[in-house]
């Protein structure tokens, strides 16, 4: 009988995995803490763990370095309820076996659960009857391989950057706003079609990372995606950066040049900020989406390209084209279908989801330990109307990081906040003793379940953990 451990800090919904996995026939444990699992595995034997990806004490990517660090080769498969499959695919980089949303599936949990001990149990024999196991065979080995870049030239191109990573990003949260359910339904919908898609939005809103998700949820994933940053293409340059060049073909050409289109063929092409071609590079553009072949400079050869077209601009191209700086028939080549891109001012509910995923990282890059922001702090995030979208949100609490010496973020390290934040209101703070009752409180009414219990009180779930720690709240 194979031995299953749950990590799930929700204990109702724990129990009823826990009974359902029981009744399929497995042998299950259920804890409710990282530290908890650490113990039930140093003194039992487990074939399978089913963690959470966030836990009252760590999360469970930390589960999975520890048992990196412990040499425990126990497949785990990761479960998140945030729909934070960036997280996920982070956790299988580290050595997780698959991940899972919540609400589970029972019918996907326990194929996956099959599919993972079966792997497992073929690469124990493996192991057991070869005399040598190199890195690549060891049963922790992770199974989304690292983001590959590639070039043109033995050099870095800044211009073009072609990826064959088919990935999402970890480095990106896309949210749980109305707005943002609502851009990432039209992102799946567009995604399986060849349609040429144009991102419009302000600088800073996230539109390279859905231009890559578009070409991961396509019929291409598998082929290259290439992004060319139309602003920094100089004017003479351009038709060697979009179809390449042969020796030769001008002062300067040393090599010949493989072009965006050729990287991208058979794949997507991302012309971020278009509205910066020179009216001559559009005409160019132009004919090569026309008539799919591209002649490299200086070369009497034609070549058949076959790429999908994603463009993004934070320009108002139908105003370009009534003032003559953009081709109207290249705007409606580029412009099959149109997605907004919402300014972070305009998805309220998305700012402290945004605010505590960049903490997060700025953590890890500046090996810091924080565990969140302050009610003032808190307050002033959801007011300031962020200009800068996510981009000036990354680096302000980057930077906060950097500068904070105790647990929470204060108003201290905030200041640039200051000046646009709006006079406090009035409403009373809470009394912290005050505080700390209405949550234990809380947490009775609802049986010790976090998440209901974050609801009663109005917060969210990241906000009761970083809560419970600052008042050392033992459950």
């Amino acid at each position: 009988m194979k031995s299953i451990l749950i990590v799930e800090d929700d204990i109702t919904y724990g129990m009823m995995l826990k009974t359902w996995l029981g009744k399929k026939g497995f042998q299950v444990s259920s804890v409710s803490s990282i530290a908890r699992a650490q113990k039930h595995i140093e003194t039992e034997n487990v074939n399978l763990i089913l963690s959470d990806l966030r836990l009252p004490d760590r999360d469970g990517i930390d589960l999975l370095k520890w048992l990196g660090e412990q040499n425990l080769s126990i497949p785990l498969i990761m479960m998140t309820g945030y729909a934070d499959i960036q997280s996920a695919v982070q956790a299988m980089k580290l050595g997780a076996r698959d991940y899972i949303a919540k609400p589970v599936n029972p019918d996907e949990l326990l194929k996956k659960m099959t599919e993972t001990l079966n792997t497992s149990s073929a690469a124990s024999k493996q192991m057991m009857h070869s005399p040598q196991t190199d890195d690549a065979s060891a049963p922790n080995r992770p199974s989304v391989s690292p983001k590959q870049m590639m070039h043109s030239g033995s050099k870095e191109n800044p211009v073009q950057k072609v990826t064959e990573d088919t990935s999402p990003s970890s480095d990106f949260l896309e949210g749980e706003s109305d707005a943002a359910k609502q851009l990432y339904n039209y992102v799946k919908l567009v995604s399986t079609t060849n349609m040429s898609v144009l991102i419009n939005g302000a600088s800073g809103t996230g539109k390279e990372y859905v231009a890559h998700r578009i070409h991961q949820l396509s019929r291409r994933a598998g082929q290259p995606f290439v992004t060319i940053d139309c602003g920094s293409v100089p004017k003479e340059l351009a038709a060697s950066e979009f179809f390449g060049h042969v020796k030769g073909a001008f002062t300067g050409a040393l090599t010949d040049k493989t072009g965006a289109f050729v990287a991208a063929n058979g794949g997507t092409i991302f012309l971020d900020e278009i509205g910066n071609l020179s009216y001559e590079v559009q005409i160019q553009l132009l004919r090569a989406l026309q008539e799919r072949m591209i002649r490299p400079v200086g070369s009497t050869k034609e070549i058949q390209v076959d790429v999908r077209l994603v463009s993004a601009t934070n320009e108002n191209l139908e105003q370009a084209i009534e003032k003559g700086a953009f081709r109207e028939d290249l705007y409606h080549r580029i412009n099959e279908f149109t997605l907004r891109m919402p300014q972070l001012k305009d998805r309220r509910e998305d700012i402290l989801l945004f605010a505590n995923f960049f903490l997060d990282q700025a953590n890890r890059e500046l090996d810091k330990h924080l565990i969140g922001f302050d009610e003032k702090a808190s307050r002033a995030l959801l007011e300031y109307q962020w200009p800068g979208n996510l981009r000036q949100m990354k680096n302000i609490i980057r930077r906060a990081t950097l500068l904070a010496q105790d647990k929470l973020i204060t108003l201290d390290e905030l200041s640039e906040l200051q000046a646009q934040a709006p006079v406090h209101t009035g409403m009373p703070l809470r009394n912290e003793e005050t505080e700390k009752q209405q949550i234990i409180e809380a947490l009775k009414q609802t049986g010790h379940n976090k998440s209901r219990a974050a609801q009663l009180l109005g917060i969210d779930r990241k906000t009761l953990y970083n809560k419970l720690k600052l008042y050392d709240i033992e459950l």
